[in-house]
């Protein structure tokens, strides 16, 4: 069973930067060249779950929401039990929780700017992240 474990979040001004980790165990691979899509969503109050970025385990594509381009990287470590998003110039509207997950349907979500469905593969507890102005 996957199991996903987020931390960093914390308290920032407007253009601070914050990194954000997930423990991931429990992800099975049935070859080098499997590839699980994980990612990162975020849920602010009263407003639909979003996605922000995913990166693919093989090859490592990634994929952005526009409103985080150009501000924030997902990564993932090397043994593929940590993924990473850092989080530069952030802005209030950046204030949410938010969830590491695992599902094949996280990467056609971001590219298409879709809503996150309410039920994925995995996702983890979640971390808040507050930014104020």
């Amino acid at each position: 069973q996957v199991h996903l474990v987020e931390s960093g979040g914390g308290s920032v001004q407007a253009g601070g930067s914050l990194k954000l980790s997930c423990a991931v165990s429990g992800v099975t691979y049935s070859s080098d060249e499997d590839s699980k899509c994980m990612g990162w969503f975020r849920q602010a109050p009263g407003k639909e779950r979003e996605g922000v970025a995913v990166i693919y385990t093989h090859g490592k594509s990634v994929f952005y929401a526009d409103s985080v381009k150009g501000r924030f990287t997902i990564s993932l470590s090397d043994d593929k039990n940590t993924v990473y998003l850092l989080m530069s110039s952030l802005k209030p509207e950046d204030t949410g929780m938010y969830y590491c997950a695992v599902d094949t349907v996280l990467g056609p979500v971001v590219a298409a700017h879709l809503p996150v469905p309410k039920t994925l593969d995995a996702e983890g507890q979640g971390t808040l992240v507050t930014v104020s102005s």
